[in-house]
C-alpha cells in the first residue's frame, strides 16, 4: 500500500484540528478573561498567553479524538458547513489511527506551557483552579467521544458539550485572569451555555441518519422532531430569560443587552429547525453572542459602562 505524501497528512491534520472551532474557543476564552477584568481583576498578559497556549492543543486533542471516534459516521453523513466532522479521513483515505495519534500528541503538548510556567525558568505558576478546569476540558472532552463513557453515544453529548463550551471554557479564562472562580462568574455563563446547547441541537440534526446507522444515540436520533423543536424553543426562552434575571447584580446592564440582542437569531432558528438540513441561525447566534458579550465585558472593564 502506497504511503500518503506528507502534504496530504499535514492538510488532514490541519482540517481535523477544526481551525474555525479553535478560533471560537479562543474567543470564548477571551470572554472569560474580559469577564474577570470587568469584575476588577488585574490581568498579566503573559499569564493570558500561557493559558491560551495550553488551551489550544488541549482543544485540538479533543477534536482529534472526536474525528477518530466518528470516522464511521462522518464517512456516510451529508456534511454541512457546521456538521459532519472535517471529512479529512474519509476524503483522503488516511487511517483512523492518524487522528488518535494526533489526539494523544496534542494532549501531551497541552500541559507543557503550564509546566514551564511552574518551573524555575518560568516562575509564574497559574492557579490550581485553572489547571483543574483545563484538565476537565481534556478528560470530559475525550469522554464525549471515546470510552468508557462515550457520552455523545448515550444521549448526553449535547448537555456535556454545552457545559464544556458554555461554562467551563469561559470560567477557565476567568480563572487564568483572576486566579480562581466565583459563583457570580459561574452564573454569568448560564445564558451563553444555553445558547450553546441550542446550537448543538441544530448542528446534530443533519447527522441524525448517519449517527443512527452506527448506533450513536444523540438527541436528534432519540427524540421526535416535535420534541426537539419544543426543547429548542424552551432552551431559547431560558437563555433570554436567564440573561434578564441575572441583569443588574450578576450581569452589568451593557452585558445583559450584549447577550440578549443576538438571541433574536434564535427566532428564525426555531422556525427552521427540523425543517431545514443546513444549520445556521443558532450557530450564528452563538458566535455573535460570544463576540458581543466579550465586547460588553471589555466596555465594563474599560469603564465605559457599568
Amino acid at each position: 500500500m502506497r504511503e500518503p505524501d506528507r502534504r496530504t497528512v499535514l492538510v488532514a491534520l490541519w482540517r481535523m484540528s477544526r481551525p474555525a472551532q479553535l478560533a471560537l474557543i479562543a474567543l470564548v476564552y477571551a470572554l472569560g478573561v474580559a469577564m474577570a477584568v470587568g469584575r476588577g481583576a488585574t490581568v498579566d498578559p503573559a499569564d493570558v498567553g500561557l493559558g491560551l497556549a495550553a488551551l489550544v492543543p488541549v482543544a485540538a486533542s479533543v477534536h482529534y479524538a472526536n474525528e477518530y471516534a466518528d470516522a464511521e459516521t462522518d464517512a456516510i453523513t451529508d456534511r454541512t458547513a457546521f456538521s459532519g466532522g472535517s471529512g479529512a479521513l474519509s476524503e483522503t483515505g488516511l487511517p483512523r489511527r492518524l487522528a488518535l495519534r494526533a489526539a494523544l500528541a496534542s494532549a501531551a503538548i497541552g500541559p507543557l506551557p503550564l509546566a514551564w510556567a511552574a518551573s524555575p525558568l518560568g516562575r509564574r505558576p497559574l492557579s490550581a483552579v485553572h489547571a483543574v478546569l483545563l484538565g476537565g476540558v481534556l478528560v470530559v472532552g475525550w469522554q464525549y467521544s471515546v470510552g468508557p463513557l462515550r457520552l455523545a453515544w448515550r444521549g448526553l453529548g449535547e448537555v456535556t458539550n454545552a457545559a464544556l463550551g458554555g461554562v467551563v471554557l469561559p470560567l477557565y479564562g476567568f480563572a487564568v485572569a483572576a486566579d480562581g472562580v466565583t459563583v457570580a462568574a459561574a452564573l454569568a455563563t448560564v445564558p451563553f451555555a444555553l445558547v450553546v446547547f441550542v446550537n448543538l441541537l441544530e448542528t446534530q440534526w443533519p447527522d441524525r441518519r448517519a449517527d443512527a446507522a452506527v448506533g450513536k444515540r444523540t438527541l436528534a436520533t432519540r427524540w421526535s422532531p416535535r420534541r426537539l423543536r419544543a426543547v429548542y424553543g424552551l432552551a431559547s426562552l431560558a437563555a433570554a430569560g436567564s440573561a434578564v434575571a441575572l441583569g443588574g447584580r450578576v450581569l452589568p446592564s451593557v452585558v445583559t443587552v450584549g447577550t440578549l440582542v443576538p438571541m433574536v437569531g434564535l427566532v428564525p432558528g426555531y422556525h427552521r429547525f427540523t425543517r431545514r438540513e443546513e444549520p445556521l441561525p443558532a450557530v450564528a447566534t452563538m458566535v455573535v453572542t460570544a463576540a458581543t458579550t466579550t465586547v460588553a465585558w471589555g466596555a465594563v472593564a474599560a469603564g465605559f459602562a457599568g
